[in-house]
Formats: structure tokens, sequence, C-alpha cells
């Protein structure tokens, strides 16, 4: 239950993270790692979230088994801080990656056998290996490439130049 001490964007992150298949204590520790200014310890998200431990240190296995964060050590500290990328593109293309590796692509191994069993099993089996390659595709690219196949080629990158139109 989202508290008044509680920041919005950990709040909004849990509400929405099982529709990425992560549950929701994983969520709120995401958005607090993603976006705060210094990496957080295990400590530090237990304080600013409200939540117990035991969720928390849950919460982290959960996230770095999806590859959404990694350890930063600190000399002489011997506590462990938690680093997200900063592209929401490249997490993005993190979950994609997760979650074809752990469902869809082991739900496609499991329809194959069966997949001449009858034309509703069939056809269930296409279209599992279907999105299966779908999203092993775009956890292929690279955050701007997400991003571009996603969007119909328009970037948010300011860097990119644009093509000039010839006469």
């Amino acid at each position: 239950m989202p508290t008044s001490s509680m920041p919005a964007l950990p709040v909004i992150f849990g509400d929405f993270a099982a529709m990425f298949g992560l549950s929701r204590p994983a969520g709120q520790c995401f958005a607090a790692i993603w976006r705060q200014a210094s990496n957080p310890c295990a400590d530090d998200l237990v304080e600013s979230l409200g939540l117990s431990r035991s969720n928390v240190s849950t919460a982290l296995k959960e996230l770095r088994g999806w590859g959404l964060i990694s350890i930063a050590r600190v000399p002489g500290d011997r506590r462990e801080f938690f680093v997200a990328p900063d592209d929401p593109w490249e997490v993005l293309r993190l979950i994609f990656a997760a979650r074809q590796r752990r469902d869809f692509s082991v739900l496609a191994d499991r329809l194959a056998p069966h997949a001449d069993e009858d034309a509703a099993t069939r056809g269930a089996y296409e279209m599992v290996a279907a999105l299966s390659g779908w999203m092993a595709h775009l956890a292929s690219l690279d955050a701007a490439g997400l991003q571009a196949a996603m969007t119909g080629g328009e970037t948010t990158d300011r860097t990119a130049k644009k093509k000039k139109k010839k006469h």
C-alpha cells in the first residue's frame, strides 16, 4: 500500500511491475535505484521505501536475475551499492531480454513437441515461437535501435544528425 512518505515514482513502478513480470517490491526498488542521484545500498532502500529488509533483499535478487541492476563497490566500504541503466530504452531492452529468456522461449520449447497434435496447438506454437523470435530480435538491438523499432524510426537522441533532403 503506498504511503504518503514514499516518493511517487517507486509507487508507480510498483503498481506496474506485474505488467512486466516483476514483483511490486522489485518495481519499487528499481525505481528508487534508477532515479537516485547516488547509488543506494540495501539499507538506503529499506529506509526510503519503508519496505522490510527481507523484501528489499528478495527484490534486489530478482532485479539482478533480470539483469536490471548491477552491484557497484566503494573501496573501503563493505556494503553493496546498486546501479541501474540510465536510459529507459535500455531498461525496456533488458526487460524484453529477460521475458524472452525466462518465459517465451521456455513456452515455445514446451509447446514444440506437441505442435503436430492438432491445428490449435500448432497455431499456439507458431504464435509463441514468432513472439519469442520477435522478443529476441528486440532484445538484440541497442537502446537506440529499440527506440527506432518501436517508434517508427523516431528517436529522442539529440546528437543524431538529420539527413539532408536531396533536391
